[in-house]
């Protein structure tokens, strides 16, 4: 797999066959589809139909419900023939999990099927190990194929994309029994799929490996890429932070996660899962690829593959200079004085400290011995090429190679008017570097401040650092984005649970519309506040239910009741 390296220190689109989705084709060269999902009750035709316009005439390419069931599923034909009345013949996609005959009935309405490969035949995890035999497991891929091979009848028949959607929060305890909870059991639990999606020739299929934990869904998207390219396969790849939340986090978890792999030439498709209105996630969207895209120019340094390894988090090993490198977590620089009443910054940058200014270009002999002469030497990494993510990896590439320990401040500069622009091109030119265990320091400077503070650029600079999991200076919320299975006001809920626990540093709280991924999220979650029905929640410590059917009313108070007895 080693090979796969080459291609992260260039911005060149990985080939794929094409998916055709309705009237637009997924992959092969064509531009990176931005969608959403819908958060209504998808039995309410109007309402339904309404939000997908909003989605539409927002600039989103394709639109997802849920069908949780019988009556769900066919109901998507109504819509679909509301939205091409209306003159929206945005492809419709249906959402499925649990439930193999809802989405054999959808696949006859609809543009594409989204699947569970964790639950479409399994059922839900409980976190249990089982111990299969080589038969009994040869079963389990038998009755899974029986299921499945119908389905794909069906989307044949009816020229229906697919989508093979595995979330680490619901992988399935024989899944895991055999691979663990990890990057490697999400890609086998999608692997499983897509061989037998070879075996019946059919190839209108699209694959995402989604994670709340940005790291993990870094790690599995690309052992998907280097796995599929092993067995000859060339599937597109739909990318997303799933849980990610709403505001700076969700936009900065987002952008780091879908950008790394944008930067490594991954990604057919993208969808930002905000806990927002649904047609807010397509402007995001659209800064990142368009980020990504635009630029022609690309970074042509090719170094030796041996010296990185894309599928696991190791930080790289530096001299300690004061509080920058070493055992020290990865410090925050701004120009000059920060704001009256501002989140600090580490350091304040004017003009005095001896810091030697590289990037690329001028990383020649000269530069080498006077870093070899003095091992503390602090780095700031700035860029001038329009690819700079690959130039800056590529910089730390070279470090290696020459045996350079110096502690390194990455930087980078930009002229941004309009704070979300700021927020998603930073943490996407950044977020790839700290996730790869590169990066001392992180110093973001905004020449044209507009209405943009210091505060705004020092709280980013902590949330690029805690969503790539290197620094965590405040509480981490995972939050879904809401679809027709939730049964409160998720977007309320998540907003008081942030108001009341914010001051909770390092804990890690989860607001989930359903059980459908809430359980399997809790494994990364300190506690959990998840829909169990209407007005109904379940309130979870890790992967354990503490209390059950509490009414919504009471729902937070006895959140932070549990967690105050903790302390």
């Amino acid at each position: 797999m080693s090979k796969f390296c080459n291609s992260l220190l260039q911005r060149k689109r990985t080939d794929t066959v094409p998916v055709q989705a309705g009237r637009i084709t997924i992959g092969n060269g064509n531009r990176v589809r931005v969608q959403s999902m819908c958060n209504t009750d998808t039995n309410d035709t109007e309402a339904s139909v309404r939000q997908a316009i909003e989605i539409a005439d927002a600039g989103g390419e394709l639109v997802r419900f849920t069908a949780q069931g019988i009556k769900e599923a066919e109901n998507l034909r109504n819509i679909k023939e509301r939205l091409l009345s209306e003159g929206y013949d945005i492809p419709v996609v249906a959402d499925i999990h649990f439930n193999p005959e809802a989405a054999g009935i959808a696949a006859k309405y609809v543009d594409k099927i989204r699947i569970n490969p964790g639950n479409f035949i399994d059922k839900r995890a409980v976190f249990e190990y089982i111990d299969y035999t080589e038969e009994q497991y040869a079963e389990e891929l038998a009755r899974l194929r029986e299921k499945f091979t119908s389905l794909l009848a069906v989307c044949m028949e009816h020229n229906t994309a697919l989508r093979i959607g595995v979330n680490h929060g619901s992988l399935s305890d024989r899944i895991m029994s055999r691979y663990g909870n990890t990057p490697k059991g999400m890609v086998e639990s999608a692997m499983e799929f897509l061989r037998i999606c070879r075996e019946e020739n059919f190839h209108n299929v699209v694959i995402s490996m989604k994670s709340s934990n940005v790291r993990v869904m870094v790690h599995a998207y690309r052992l998907l890429a280097a796995t599929m390219r092993e067995e000859g396969m060339k599937y597109p790849l739909h990318l997303g932070v799933t849980e990610a939340g709403n505001g700076e986090d969700g936009r900065v978890k987002s952008a780091i996660g879908i950008g790394a792999l944008l930067a490594d030439g991954l990604g057919d498709t993208i969808r930002v899962s905000l806990t927002e209105d649904p047609a807010a996630e397509i402007p995001v969207g659209r800064i990142l690829t368009e980020h990504f895209y635009n630029a022609a120019e690309k970074a042509e340094t090719i170094v030796n593959e041996n010296l990185y390894s894309p599928y696991e988090y190791k930080r790289r090993r530096t001299s300690q200079n004061g509080i920058i490198g070493g055992p020290n977590p990865p410090v925050v620089v701004i120009t000059g004085e920060p704001d009256k009443g501002a989140i600090f910054p580490d350091i304040f940058y004017d003009g005095t400290q001896d810091w030697m200014w590289l990037d690329l270009p001028d990383f020649n002999d000269k530069a080498v011995e006077s870093l070899k002469q003095n091992r503390e030497k602090i780095i700031v990494l700035t860029t001038r090429h329009s690819n700079g993510i690959a130039e800056q990896r590529a910089f730390f590439l070279k470090l290696k190679e020459n045996g350079l320990t110096n502690p390194v401040i990455i930087k980078r500069e930009y002229s941004e008017s309009d704070l979300e622009s700021l927020q998603i091109k930073a943490s996407a030119d950044t977020g790839m570097l700290f996730l790869d265990g590169y990066g001392d320091g992180l110093w973001i400077e905004n020449k044209s401040c507009g209405n943009i503070r210091q505060d705004d650029i020092v709280s980013l600079s902590y949330s690029i650092l805690q969503a790539a999991r290197v620094r965590i200076t405040r509480t981490e919320y995972i939050a879904c984005p809401g679809c027709g299975r939730t049964l409160f006001n998720l977007q309320k809920t998540l907003s008081e649970v942030k108001e009341r626990t914010s001051h909770l540093t390092g804990l890690k709280i989860a607001v989930m519309g359903c059980i459908v991924n809430g359980p399997g999220e809790m494994a990364d979650a300190d506690y959990g506040y998840v829909g169990a029905g209407s007005g109904k929640v379940a309130l979870y410590k890790n992967k354990e239910v503490i209390k059950k059917n509490i009414p919504e009313d009471m729902a937070i108070d006895e959140l932070l009741a549990i967690i105050e007895k903790d302390k």
